[in-house]
């Protein structure tokens, strides 16, 4: 079972969504700071520093390149309502608070007034008539009290290996540009079989899943700025626009037309739909 709604919000550079699922969402990130509540059932995901748990009340967080998952904890369904925020919003809202440093959040906490802060900012971002002074106050409470409460420099779980990490960032930097293994072995300066294992060190993923998922962040860019699905298939460098669909959907819950008219059809204010497995 899968339900998700994805709505277009009052704030540029923010999106909201909300799930009811049994589905297993593979390794992947997001470019933005992710921040939700879980509003019934149990969650499981992978994190920068292993295994976390969360239940009705808990609130989760990712932050951007964040490698993760999600499943269900006991094969039941499990909701939530997520909000994603561009990093810019979060450094110009830290620039009032401390201008040093972006702190790391932490993938799980539970917190009662922030998880009723969380859900007030929800309703007024998605709110048909929003109030723009309400949703600032919201915003700023919120972020500002999730990055100084709930965020640390947190050490990454597997320490950055310089010869994997220059192809990391190239398939950061263009991703839709194909590389065999051996290509990115030679770059990396390893045998195949080395550079498979430091990449999972360094990402949690490997390079084919890492490019797909990367894919899949420059496709959801293109189809938010309104680029149509089937040029952003090949813009992003999937063989066909299928293929890029079947990972999109895998990642992200929804299928790329449905993401695109939410977020970038003027008229549009939210989508619903419904898949059953």
């Amino acid at each position: 079972m899968h339900e998700v709604r994805q709505y277009r919000t009052a704030l540029t550079g923010v999106e909201a969504i909300k799930l009811r699922s049994t589905r297993k969402f593979p390794r992947h990130s997001h470019d933005q700071f992710g921040i939700g509540v879980i509003t019934f059932g149990g969650h499981r995901s992978w994190s920068s520093i292993g295994s976390v748990d969360a239940v009705c009340g808990d609130i989760i967080m990712v932050n951007p390149g964040e490698m993760h998952d999600g499943s269900s904890l006991d094969g039941k369904p499990r909701g939530w309502r997520m909000l994603f925020f561009e990093p810019e919003i979060a450094c110009k809202i830290l620039g009032d608070e401390e201008r040093s440093r972006t702190p790391t959040l932490q993938p799980t906490v539970r917190d009662r007034h922030q998880y009723l802060r969380l859900n007030r900012l929800f309703d007024a971002v998605t709110d048909p008539q929003p109030d723009s002074l309400d949703i600032d106050e919201c915003l700023v409470r919120t972020l500002a009290y999730a990055f100084r409460h709930h965020g640390s420099q947190l050490p990454s779980r597997f320490p950055a290996l310089p010869s994997v990490d220059r192809v990391v960032k190239l398939i950061d930097r263009e991703p839709e540009i194909p590389h065999s293994l051996q290509e990115m072995a030679d770059m990396a300066g390893a045998s195949r079989f080395h550079f498979l294992r430091g990449f999972a060190r360094v990402t949690g993923a490997t390079p084919h899943a890492y490019i797909v998922q990367q894919r899949v962040r420059l496709a959801r860019r293109l189809l938010a700025a309104g680029m149509e699905v089937g040029h952003a298939s090949v813009e992003a460098g999937f063989a066909d626009q299928s293929h890029m669909t079947r990972a999109f959907v895998k990642q992200i819950g929804i299928t790329p037309a449905r993401y695109r008219r939410t977020v970038f059809e003027p008229k549009t204010k939210a989508i619903s739909f419904k898949t059953e497995r």
